[in-house]
């Protein structure tokens, strides 16, 4: 049970119909329809940068969806000073954009401005770092093949940053892609670690419980705030304090990343940024890092005074992209400012939580006109953070769980829900444990699963939830990230007392599948 894992399967949501593992042949073919679903100049420009460089067309589109949504910023540069949808960097440390443009001739103006130049460039930049790690032709055509470049692409500033980005591309192929006219359908693959599978897990859950294996996968958590996985800043990017001694903090200040992720925490990590911020909010599940303790400095107002008194927390996305918040989002910073405000006495309102654009003086518009200040005050102070109704059903439930007899019964891991969990080997047949429960009115359900973590469990369980449309699937990997609620996504539910989440032991992941609790939410 405790046999470690290297491999990495994508997180995949679809159809219950596509739970048996595409083919090789239906892989291929998925790549090959998914340029010509709709025949914009974007996905042209993907299909034609796919094809020159021997680049996999879903993998560049992934990794660029990861980076930007797709978003060229009308050539206006990141925060890190990236360009285009591929984001092309030119800073200190990192130079791709000089890159792309000694491989593909192209001047550096046009590969920031023109989309179809920069996939381009970022395709040959991908396939440099693939040439050097010795991709040869056969192995280039297994997109799993490709995690290594794509962690490098990055640029990260250790290991650990660099699987965090390499993730957050490999998890956009199992959720797939529609948008700005370019589609990857969902589809599972399997991304080889290499090296990086030693790096650590800034996924995991933070902190570790008592009894749990040592080697367990857990982020360093935050001191400040135990939620938060804590990767320190440069300390050439804030300066050390003893707040609340030498100044009151008074205030939260509200900011957009203008990049991705783990592209920011990268970049407070590199000395010549000369910028930070206290926490950085990830937009897809409302992760949180904290990069500079509440007691010191961060720089990230943009006034000396404002820093002094305030606690900057970042949000991935761009000011002028809607996409990037989430509900995920919202919920998750909400509930670290509402924390910090009780803990510094800080006013729950407008007063007191403020945007970087109403810092005096700022030259910044973040978080900009797409923030939902009503969603965000409201999950601050309470008013739209509780759910209406919520039931929760273990594994011990009675009359609401149900399992064939080839689900074992285990007390083995500390991170479990209440007495036991249920574990089976995972097979090529559905064979799904369910979860039954009472929805009391037709709407959208807010889906939550516990399972405990450890190396020797699925990389890619499935679990089943029986929709209004029909049955959806999302793939989890059991490997990480356990020992609390995790969020699976929210779902159109019927009324009526029915089997509504299950697992199922059909994946071509490794390690046992476990079935522990589920959480359905209202709000």
């Amino acid at each position: 049970m405790t046999l470690a894992r290297t491999r990495l399967v994508a997180a995949l949501a679809t159809s219950i119909l596509a739970l048996a593992p595409l083919t090789a042949t239906q892989a291929a073919w998925s790549q090959s329809q998914a340029a010509t679903v709709k025949d914009t100049p974007l996905a042209a420009a993907f299909a034609k940068a796919a094809a020159a460089h021997d680049v996999p067309r879903d993998l560049l589109v992934a990794l660029a969806y990861a980076e930007t949504h797709l978003d060229g910023h009308q050539g206006e540069p990141s925060a890190s000073n990236g360009y285009g949808v591929m984001h092309l960097v030119s800073n200190p440390t990192n130079h791709s954009l000089e890159k792309a443009a000694e491989l593909t001739g192209l001047p550096a103006d046009r590969l920031k401005t023109d989309d179809e130049a920069n996939v381009l460039g970022g395709a040959a930049v991908l396939r440099s770092l693939a040439d050097k790690l010795g991709l040869d032709e056969a192995a280039r055509k297994d997109t799993g093949r490709w995690y290594r470049a794509v962690a490098q692409y990055g640029n990260a500033s250790s290991p650990e940053l660099a699987r965090l980005y390499a993730d957050a591309v490999y998890e956009q192929l199992g959720l797939g892609i529609d948008t700005r006219g370019v589609q990857v359908k969902p589809q599972e693959i399997t991304a080889d670690r290499g090296e990086y599978a030693n790096a650590r897990d800034l996924n995991a859950r933070a902190g570790k419980q008592a009894g749990e294996p040592a080697d367990s996968p857990v982020a360093i958590a935050s001191t400040d705030y135990p939620p938060a996985a804590w990767v320190p800043a440069s300390s050439s990017n804030y300066r050390v304090s003893n707040r609340e001694t030498s100044y009151n903090i008074d205030r939260v200040v509200i900011h957009v990343t203008q990049g991705s992720y783990a592209g920011t925490i990268s970049w407070f990590q590199n000395p010549s940024a000369q910028v930070s911020a206290h926490y950085v909010v990830k937009s897809s599940n409302g992760a949180i890092t904290q990069m500079v303790r509440d007691k010191d400095v961060a720089w990230h107002a943009g006034n000396s005074t404002y820093n002094n008194r305030s606690i900057g927390i970042e949000h991935e996305g761009y000011v002028n992209d809607a996409s990037w918040f989430t509900d995920a989002m919202y919920r998750a910073s909400a509930a670290l400012t509402r924390y910090l405000c009780d803990k510094y006495g800080i006013p729950k309102t407008r007063t007191g939580i403020i945007g970087h654009n109403e810092v005096p003086g700022a030259t910044h518009t973040d978080p900009g006109s797409h923030w939902n200040w009503t969603t965000y005050m409201n999950y601050v102070t309470g008013g739209g953070g509780t759910p209406s109704w919520t039931t929760t059903v273990d594994n011990t439930t009675s009359g609401q769980f149900t399992a064939s007899d080839n689900w074992g019964t285990s007390t083995y891991s500390s991170q479990r829900y209440g007495a036991d969990y249920r574990f089976a080997d995972p097979v090529a047949a559905s064979d799904p444990a369910w979860y039954s429960a009472t929805i009391p009115s037709a709407g959208t359900y807010q889906v939550e699963v516990w399972y405990p973590a450890d190396p020797g469990y699925n990389s890619s369980a499935p679990y089943i939830v029986a929709t209004s449309s029909g049955n959806q699937t999302v793939y989890v990997d059991q490997r990480s990230g356990g020992g609390a609620w995790r969020s699976i996504g929210s779902f159109s539910l019927n009324a009526g007392t029915y089997p509504v989440v299950g697992v199922s032991r059909w994946t071509s992941g490794t390690g046992y599948v476990i079935a522990d609790a589920v959480r359905i939410s209202k709000q």
